[in-house]
């Protein structure tokens, strides 16, 4: 009987003993589970590269291009990217480096895409030849497709040699579509197309200008063609 009376004993504390042992190994996976559960990832950070770089004798400055070697999904893109950089590296800003004092410094202090970029320089006679870059720039999401792309206005920054004095000529919901210099003038002709009748979008319904830069005194363009003018030149092709 005693010994009946003690083995219940001894089996009683095997039991009670295992169910807490499974209690506490149940709460212990489900605090591991929380723990896992709330644990933040890290933000990806983007693929930032250095392209070639961009070298002007008539500069004391080099640029370096900063890229991100990612792969654009979107079909029947419309990037023209200057120089010899591949369609699918996208340039996000410039470094520009001092040659002398080897000091640095960004173009834009605020996320951009540099579509094309290039070289005016004009010369004159008698006059100190003008040099600048001009950059064609997608900056916001104007189609509101919450990514920028070829779709979005493409705006126009000019900059001196140096990357400094950044200054934006076009207004904001517009694409340029080509340029020329009247070195005569020291002016540059820019022709942009306009969402003129609002639909976020730039097609051949939308009309289009040209805006007039002086590259003595850099400011936003002035549109050549006025409302009066336009006005009569389609009374004469309706007539």
């Amino acid at each position: 009987m005693i010994i009946n009376c003690f083995w219940r004993k001894i089996s009683l504390a095997f039991f009670i003993a295992t169910l807490a042992f499974s209690c506490e190994s149940t709460e212990t996976k489900k605090i591991q589970q929380t723990q896992a559960n709330t644990t933040v990832k890290p933000t990806p950070q983007p693929n930032i590269n250095y392209g070639e770089l961009i070298i002007k004798e008539q500069s004391e400055y080099l640029m370096i291009p900063v890229i991100s070697t990612e792969q654009r999904s979107e079909k029947n893109t419309n990037y023209s990217l200057s120089r010899s950089y591949e369609k699918y590296n996208l340039i996000y800003n410039f470094i520009f480096y001092h040659k002398q004092d080897q000091s640095t410094h960004l173009l834009f202090k605020k996320k951009v895409i540099i579509n094309s970029f290039d070289f005016l320089e004009t010369k004159v006679a008698g006059k100190t030849p003008t040099r600048l870059w001009l950059y064609r720039v997608i900056e916001q999401d104007t189609n509101g497709d919450n990514k920028l792309n070829y779709e979005d206005a493409l705006v126009g920054y000019i900059s001196d040699l140096s990357g400094k004095n950044l200054l934006q000529v076009t207004p904001n919901n517009i694409q340029i579509q080509n340029f020329v210099i009247i070195p005569s003038q020291n002016a540059l002709l820019l022709r942009i197309i306009k969402d003129s009748d609002n639909d976020k979008k730039f097609t051949a319904k939308d009309k289009t200008n040209f805006l007039r830069i002086s590259l003595d005194k850099p400011a936003m363009g002035t549109e050549i063609i006025n409302e009066q003018i336009e006005q009569e030149s389609k009374s004469y092709i309706s007539k």
